[in-house]
């Protein structure tokens, strides 16, 4: 028996959410990964919400992607944020689980696949410094280093700066999500060649209303960005 063995052995893999015992590390047992809703199908190509009906391999929009001005081109999440998906989130968000962030990013980058393109740029949306302080790790971070690994791609995580701090999103409507981010989010100068004229992937760990993302793939846009897709690793299906 080898070492990997002997250490299984001691240690058996542990369900990510639930910590039953599984076959393989960084894996869901049966129960969990029932409750874990994992977008698949058609979805609308701007938000990566679920959509009604086949997927025929054509563009589709939902409603709000159909009246929304979106600055980014496509987008896409791995989860829908509810049940078991709510709850892993906010175990990387705010219960240091930053183990999470190796399977989450596996999911995100299957997610991703019709969105990638070759060179692009991955990109974290960033905390602000004071929030950053707190928590200590940035969740976003984690995710598109994972992500940017896997897929072989090139990863910035300084590509973009947050200039003020937003407070929390909860509980305003969207049209205030969206007040609220306006020129929050801006290009460093040290990292305006690396951004000019590529095509970058911008990643974070929610989309409720997608004013975050739209303020960031603003910036993005503004520093001579080509184009700006974004992923998420869970979707809120309605706006507030």
């Amino acid at each position: 028996m080898g070492l990997q063995g002997a250490l299984q052995l001691l240690y058996p893999p542990q369900c990510i959410s639930c910590s039953a015992l599984v076959q393989t590390d960084f894996g869901l047992c049966a129960d969990c990964w029932r409750e874990t809703p994992f977008i698949s199908g058609l979805v609308c190509d701007q938000c990566g919400v679920p959509l009604p009906g086949a997927d025929t391999g054509e563009r589709a929009l939902c409603d709000d992607c159909m009246t929304i001005a979106r600055p980014w081109d496509r987008a896409r999440a791995a989860l829908m944020y509810h049940e078991n998906g709510r709850r892993l989130v906010l175990a990387l968000k705010h219960g240091d689980r930053m183990d999470l962030a190796r399977p989450a990013s596996g999911w995100m980058l299957k997610a991703a696949q019709p969105i990638l393109q070759p060179g692009m740029l991955v990109v974290p949306v960033p905390l602000h410094w004071v929030r950053l302080f707190r928590r200590r790790f940035n969740q976003a971070v984690l995710l598109s280093r994972a992500i940017a690994k896997a897929a072989a791609l090139e990863h910035c995580p300084d590509a973009l700066i947050r200039r003020r701090s937003t407070g929390s999103q909860e509980g305003k409507t969207r049209d205030a999500r969206f007040a609220n981010l306006v020129g929050a989010f801006t290009v460093p100068k040290g990292r305006e060649k690396r951004v000019r004229d590529r095509d970058i992937l911008l990643v974070d760990d929610v989309m409720t209303s997608g004013a975050t993302f739209a303020a960031a793939t603003d910036a993005l846009l503004a520093a001579g960005a080509r184009s700006v897709s974004v992923l998420a690793l869970a979707r809120v299906a309605k706006d507030g």
